[in-house]
């Protein structure tokens, strides 16, 4: 749980936490979005918005294992969730890689880019979330849902 302790949420407003290392494996994705979810429900911190938030959480997580890890199960993905009375959840994920800027993805809306397969990950998780930052180069993700 120390890794966690670096999100910016008050610790005397925390009610629940969860701290989740795993390999950057694709196979890892349903155990890791069903606690999470089950810890989203728990917490109760954005009721009726379990759908943006696992959906946002999948493809954050997708992006930190093909991008970030480059599919190398050797390398550790983290995924932290935080809920406060204030300010609702807050879900980070983060990953070993080199980041990304995030302004330079091509607008998955425009041209060539609306018939390609792939590209969408960060635009929806962008649309579904209330609030969406990157630190450390693009290499760690937070998204808060209210």
């Amino acid at each position: 749980m120390k890794k966690c302790s670096r999100i910016e949420y008050r610790p005397d407003k925390l009610r629940l936490f969860a701290d989740i290392v795993f390999a950057a494996r694709t196979d890892e994705i349903p155990r890791v979005v069903e606690r999470v979810m089950s810890v989203t429900r728990e917490m109760n911190c954005a009721p009726g918005k379990e759908f943006e938030i696992e959906i946002a959480l999948r493809e954050a997580l997708v992006n930190a294992i093909i991008h970030g890890s480059r599919r190398d199960p050797t390398k550790k993905v983290e995924c932290c969730v935080a809920c406060d009375e204030d300010r609702g959840i807050l879900l980070v994920v983060r990953d070993s890689g080199r980041g990304f800027d995030p302004k330079s993805l091509p607008n998955p809306l425009k041209g060539e880019n609306l018939f390609s397969s792939h590209g969408r990950g960060i635009y929806l998780i962008n649309q579904l979330m209330d609030e969406v930052t990157f630190k450390r180069g693009g290499a760690e993700i937070h998204m808060r849902k209210r």
